[in-house]
């Protein structure tokens, strides 16, 4: 549908042109200045491309970004450039705006407890049906349409995520049951690494199987930050609807491009970093104690948010490191 032919390392002078649109928006005076000014955004790119390249990156695909079909289009095209030059990116995802959508429809009320879906066993089966195989599945097809290889890793096909029901902790000492609901046990790393090897892009929905074969309900981030640790990878990509950490939330251009741990935990106990963010943030650090190298938040809205962050010296986004 959006035509990307697989060619190899005669791509990147295409993608790189979409980057110079961005990087550079100003008017151009002469054919030869435009020229010269997609050569230089090739150049920068140069030391990223052979720093990352055979190197695996998790991008966790979620939130109010799914909703958005054209920045879909575009992220999906930036996991096919990385893979073309030599990177292994791997895509975990959620979906909990379609899931919503989908229990209205049968009838169903969502509930959530401390930000985590409620699943009982009607839910399950719609998260089941969305989640793992109308979601992974169309995903994993565009990624091809667009001239990528990918593999839907789901129930019907390799489940690569094993796991165990949780509870959280409540008052008194008590627990809060959320059904049908779990965390990451076990990676299948081996089926993972084989398909970047052989250059197919893993698409791997939020949920995991216990030894016992029960499904369950997985968060994103979770599931997101069980994988980049399993697979030492080189990167976790959060894509969010904010363009990263804020020394103002309420100003984008006050983001922070880079922090490490220390910092990072400052701004927290400082109040800098403050909501929503707190959560994203602390699974980052976690992330990054556990192995990952570096982490980044970025908006998933941003066209090419992917190849700007990663492939440029700046960035778009807030990367966090552990030193």
């Amino acid at each position: 549908m959006w035509g990307f032919p697989r060619c190899g390392y005669s791509c990147p002078g295409f993608a790189f042109y979409l980057l110079s649109r961005q990087l550079y928006n100003r008017p151009r005076n002469t054919p030869l200045e435009e020229a010269i000014q997609k050569a230089d955004v090739l150049i920068e790119a140069l030391q990223w491309i052979r720093q990352f390249r055979g190197k695996i990156t998790v991008i966790k695909l979620g939130g109010s970004i799914m909703e958005d079909d054209r920045a879909i289009m575009h992220l999906l095209l930036d996991i096919v450039y990385m893979e073309t030059v030599g990177m292994r990116p791997v895509l975990v995802h959620g979906g909990g705006a379609a899931i919503s959508r989908a229990m209205a429809e049968a009838g169903l009320q969502p509930q959530f407890v401390q930000g985590r879906r409620y699943t009982d066993e009607a839910t399950l089966a719609i998260v089941e049906r969305v989640l793992a195989y109308e979601i992974n599945e169309e995903l994993a097809r565009r990624i091809n349409e667009l001239g990528g290889l990918a593999q839907a890793l789901n129930f019907k096909t390799t489940n690569v995520l094993r796991g165990e029901r949780i509870d959280l902790p409540g008052e008194n000492g008590n627990t809060i049951d959320l059904g049908f609901v779990g965390n990451v046990t076990r990676v299948d790393r081996a089926t993972i690494e084989n398909l970047c090897h052989a250059g197919i892009v893993p698409v791997i929905p939020s949920m995991c199987m216990t030894k016992e074969r029960q499904k369950l309900n997985v968060n994103a981030d979770t599931a997101a930050t069980a994988v980049a640790q399993a697979v030492e990878a080189e990167k976790l990509v959060y894509l969010s609807d904010v363009n990263g950490v804020r020394r103002d939330k309420s100003d984008p251009h006050s983001l922070i491009h880079s922090l490490n741990l220390k910092e990072a935990r400052q701004l927290i106990a400082d109040g800098t970093i403050d909501s929503g963010m707190i959560p994203k943030v602390e699974a980052c650090l976690q992330t990054l104690e556990r192995g990952v190298r570096k982490v980044h938040i970025i908006d998933g809205r941003l066209r090419h948010s992917l190849l700007l962050e990663v492939y440029t010296t700046k960035g778009v986004g807030t990367q966090i490191v552990k030193e």
